[in-house]
């Protein structure tokens, strides 16, 4: 399929007014998490909830990063979830437990976002 981008807003929970735009994130649908420049989550005052977390690249190499909660905006769709400070030289990425969130999966055809319809009930 190629490499999906996309952009979004991202907000702190307790002060929407701090806000920034990410331009461009890319989409992946094999990283749990997503990741923001730490400078940008710095600058809107969202706290490190959770220091010092493990996570794995593709290639095998650990490495351990910040966690915080943001809101997170695609188009009309949002969510609160928790964001990674990603460091210098980290990827920026939109995760899957955000797209989850914001109720929106990959169309391969289309190449783009799209609604993943109604949500599953018990």
């Amino acid at each position: 399929m190629g490499k999906l981008y996309t952009g979004c807003r991202v907000e702190n929970v307790a002060a929407r007014n701090k806000a920034a735009t990410i331009p461009k994130l890319l989409v992946d649908t094999g990283s749990e998490y997503t990741w923001v420049p730490e400078t940008t989550l710095d600058k809107l005052d969202i706290q490190r909830e959770k220091k010092d977390l493990a996570f794995t690249r593709a290639n095998g190499q650990t490495m351990t990063r910040s966690v915080g909660f943001a809101i997170v905006r695609v188009d009309k769709y949002f969510t609160v979830d928790e964001v990674v400070f990603a460091e210098k030289g980290d990827l920026l990425l939109l995760g899957a437990r955000t797209l989850e969130g914001l109720n929106l999966t990959v169309d391969p055809h289309l190449r783009k976002l799209v609604a993943a319809g109604p949500r599953p009930a018990a």
